[in-house]
């Protein structure tokens, strides 16, 4: 870099949502309330919340080739909860950026459109966010009740998400003999880990076109495949559910490779998980997809039972939690980019950029060229 680009990159610096990040979900939705090398005998996994986490995590994009005009596109933490706090963000960058909202989920992002004559075309991003484990107490209920609106709301079928057909006839089968929401997200859940897997083959997180899963009878997957499949399931038998789309920031505090991410570099390291509504407990945390992984991916040897003594405790401690080393972006469904000239994304939470060819590959980080880092804040 120049010396002049660089005195325009410091000039371009701005600062922006300090201590303003907005909820999930606008007025108009619900409230949001929301390794190592295995031992050979039972591991511990079991997440507790409590002690709450500092992380400030950088994502640098650089255009190598622009082509005519360049725009890049890039989520910001939109998380306020009793497990996360988005605080502020802020940019440098030699193109005009601003803030945008997707108004459907609440899903925050930096815009960034970079005049034709650039010849290298870069932003970085860098969120400073709070996060803590989960774990639901189900011997501890309340009053939370989800509204008819908020139901409605989070049980719609979406493009990628349809809830009927044969999507509602498997939620069915599974579901038999359940009399409650929690009975019926319990068989869910069981189903998804017990006939699903993980497909490492599959490019990023996977596309979530749960229809076509089903019919195909190809259900091997990954996060953003298999979730999604478990949120479908739940919605076609009426439980309120929704993806959570975002990043693991730190290892496993409990050991398990999987189940972290390298803070010095987090490509790849995007995860998606779940959240089911249940009258008495509120949103509740789910992800069978990292159960799967875990089976699949934790040692050499592909695990294909549950309730083996590296499974068990993930199994039974992601029904209802998960651990405070990844962070959220949004809930962001079916996502129509503003000043996009592509297509909806299926979920935001990779750096998205095109020019005048076209939408470049997200999955390829080397290629379109970003890299994602992240620090926990001490003290």
């Amino acid at each position: 870099m120049t010396t002049v680009q660089a005195a325009a990159c410091a000039d371009s610096r701005r600062t922006f949502l300090k201590n303003s990040a907005v909820a999930l979900a606008s007025t108009a939705l619900p409230a949001i309330s929301f390794a190592q090398s295995p031992a050979p005998t039972q591991r511990q996994f079991s997440p507790a919340p409590g002690t709450w986490r500092t992380f400030e995590v950088t994502t640098r994009v650089d255009i190598l080739k622009p082509q005519g005009q360049t725009r890049v596109w890039l989520p910001i933490p939109s998380v306020n909860n009793d497990w996360q706090q988005s605080l502020e963000s802020s940019f440098s960058s030699n193109g005009k950026a601003s803030l945008e909202v997707d108004t459907h989920y609440g899903a925050r992002m930096l815009y960034v459109e970079f005049a034709d004559n650039e010849a290298k075309p870069f932003v970085e991003l860098t969120s400073r966010v709070q996060t803590q484990n989960r774990a639901q107490d189900w011997g501890k209920k309340d009053a939370s009740l989800v509204d008819a609106e908020a139901r409605a709301y989070w049980t719609r079928p979406t493009e990628l998400l349809p809830t009927g057909g044969l999507v509602r006839k498997t939620a069915l089968a599974a579901t038999r003999g359940a009399k409650t929401d929690v009975e019926k997200v319990k068989k869910l859940y069981d189903w998804i880990v017990v006939n699903t897997f993980r497909e490492p083959k599959v490019r990023g997180c996977g596309a979530g076109d749960i229809e076509s899963m089903l019919e195909t009878g190809n259900l091997g997957g990954k996060c953003a495949d298999l979730n999604a499949l478990f949120v479908g399931l739940c919605r076609s038998v009426g439980v309120p559910a929704r993806d959570v789309y975002g990043l693991r920031v730190a290892p496993s505090a409990f050991g398990y490779r999987e189940l972290g991410g390298n803070p010095a570099s987090l490509k790849g390291a995007q995860h998606c998980r779940a959240e089911v509504y249940l009258a008495g407990f509120g949103w509740v945390a789910m992800d069978p997809a990292d159960v799967t992984k875990v089976m699949r991916q934790e040692t050499p040897q592909w695990i294909k039972s549950a309730q083996d003594p590296l499974i068990a405790p993930v199994n039974q401690h992601l029904f209802g939690g998960w651990e405070g080393n990844w962070m959220g972006y949004n809930v962001a469904h079916d996502v129509s980019l503003p000043h996009s000239r592509g297509p909806k994304l299926g979920f935001f939470m990779y750096p998205t950029a095109e020019n005048a060819a076209g939408r470049l590959d997200s999955y390829e980080p080397d290629q379109f060229k970003y890299q994602i880092t992240a620090t926990e804040l001490k003290g």
